[in-house]
């Protein structure tokens, strides 16, 4: 338990010192700039839409390694699009937030970001 909590607070400063100024980051804004890295397209604007599809990516990406999405294609414009594999395991807000963040934890590992 602790060295999670110590893992977590590692990517929370990360987040902090290069995107929020010090301040602690929603998931939302977590997910939303794991889905333009996992794009690799940034542009200075990005519509609602294209918002909501940035964090849908990311949430696919990170749940991929527990088996819920599967890689599937990129389309013309380079979207990355996936497949579900299984549905999620009916789990409480606190348990999906838990699996979230232990999801970003293993993407930071395993793209040796932190």
């Amino acid at each position: 338990m602790e060295d999670f909590n110590q893992r977590w607070q590692q990517v929370i400063r990360f987040f902090q010192k290069k995107f929020t100024e010090g301040e602690a980051p929603q998931m939302d804004t977590i997910l939303f700039l794991i889905g333009v890295q996992e794009l690799g397209n940034v542009k200075p604007v990005f519509s609602k839409d294209e918002k909501i599809n940035l964090m849908h990516i990311a949430t696919c990406k990170l749940l991929e390694p527990y088996g819920y999405y599967a890689f599937d294609h990129f389309d013309e414009e380079g979207w990355p699009h996936y497949k579900k594999i299984k549905n999620l395991e009916t789990m409480s807000a606190q348990e999906q937030e838990r699996l979230m963040q232990e999801a970003i934890i293993n993407y930071f590992d395993t793209n040796n970001i932190i």
